[in-house]
């Protein structure tokens, strides 16, 4: 019961996420990428941190008493490991947005859903853990969902698809992080780091390019305000819940679902126009993300079976 409670916690995670590349879209319209995310990253702080309040006054992640041993509850292995989910997030987020700008929401979905198969790669790098020959197989249909979704007629690679590529390494490293510290460190407060340290990143950003005039729309405010607490603190929160009742592969397969809820959404309420190319280029990127899952899924089966 539990499972599937969670896997439709999980569902709901994406069909928010798909709307967020719609809104995001929309606050650009009386917004500067870094004013977005800097209104963004402020909201899911200040809740954040409401949220891990508890956390800053009890124990360790380890369970040991804190008095006396750690500045208000946070140690200093959550700082970084916090700091570095983060950077990721920031990178992911800034790169996407900025891209958005120069290409189509259902494209920018889609091109972001990549990150999904870059994880395996990141973890192999890292962590020397075996790539199957299902990842390599997802990896080049993503290669190629890729080109017949981005690539020109002469083969060159638009802008904002290209910043959507870096985008979706940004998210791939903050998935891998996630992964590897929530086992160590309390959720709540690696959340909280996770989205102060994006903030104060966007606002460093926002002042170096002189972007601290805001002059926003109704529009513009409700899109940034959807995306601060909607998209970013209750998916996030509701995301780390799900996980504990859902293998993080099987959960990554459902995530990736953000794409065609993305597309949805840009035809439903920016009524952007679909061509056959984009179909065909989207579902052999939706394709090569659940065969590379579907790659470590089996390798798990096959070592809890030995």
């Amino acid at each position: 019961m539990k499972n599937r409670l969670a896997m439709g916690g999980l569902i709901l995670v994406t069909i928010i996420w798909g709307g967020g590349f719609v809104a995001s879209d929309m606050a650009l319209e009386s917004m500067s990428p870094f004013q977005i995310m800097a209104v963004r990253f402020l909201l899911a702080t200040v809740l954040m941190g409401l949220i891990s309040i508890k956390s800053l006054k009890g124990k360790s992640h380890l369970g040991k008493s804190l008095k006396g041993k750690s500045l208000k509850g946070i140690e200093k292995e959550e700082v970084i490991a916090g700091g570095l989910m983060g950077a990721a997030l920031f990178t992911g987020f800034a790169f996407q947005i900025v891209g958005l700008q120069y290409t189509t929401p259902s494209k920018n979905a889609f091109l972001t859903a990549l990150n999904v198969v870059i994880v395996p790669f990141i973890s192999f790098l890292i962590l020397k853990k075996k790539i199957g020959v299902k990842g390599v197989v997802g990896a080049l249909m993503s290669v190629a969902g890729v080109a017949i979704l981005s690539l020109g007629s002469n083969f060159s690679l638009g802008l904002g698809d290209g910043l959507t590529l870096i985008c979706a390494f940004g998210f791939a490293f903050q998935i891998f992080l996630t992964s590897e510290f929530v086992k160590k460190y309390r959720a709540t407060l690696l959340n909280f780091i996770q989205m102060a340290t994006a903030f104060l990143l966007s606002v460093v950003c926002l002042v170096g390019n002189g972007e601290t005039n805001f002059q926003v729309t109704t529009k513009g405010w409700l899109s940034a305000l959807y995306l601060g607490v909607i998209s970013t603190t209750v998916c996030y929160l509701l995301q780390t819940a799900s996980q504990k009742y859902v293998d993080e592969t099987k959960a990554a397969i459902i995530l990736s679902m953000e794409s065609v809820f993305g597309t949805i959404f840009s035809v439903i309420i920016l009524h952007e126009i679909i061509t056959l190319r984009m179909v065909i280029g989207s579902a052999v990127i939706l394709a090569a993300v659940v065969i590379s899952n579907l790659s470590e899924i089996q390798e798990q089966t096959e070592e809890a079976a030995w």
